[in-house]
């Protein structure tokens, strides 16, 4: 019986880690992959997860990444003042 296959979209730089990563192990990416994902989500995993987002964000405690990435971008400039409120 033939399986079904999906093509997925990685940046290049993951792409190229998991092929190494593979080619290390002696299987393909795929078989990788099918190996590596059960061990990082389980429904155990995904409800801490959950939760502690859920604090994070009744606390207050997130930031829109776009503030982060602006505030990051002067690092090494002139520019650079420590992240506002610390």
């Amino acid at each position: 019986m033939a399986r079904k296959t999906e093509s997925i979209e990685l940046d290049r730089a993951t792409a190229s880690a998991l092929k190494a990563r593979a080619a290390e192990r002696g299987v393909s990416v795929s078989q990788l992959v099918s190996e590596l994902v059960p061990l990082a989500v389980d429904d155990k995993t995904i409800a801490e997860l959950d939760r502690r987002w859920a604090a994070a964000t009744k606390a207050g405690a997130t930031v829109p990444q776009a503030e982060v990435e602006r505030w990051l971008r002067t690092w090494g400039t002139p520019e650079f003042r420590p992240w506002p409120g610390k």
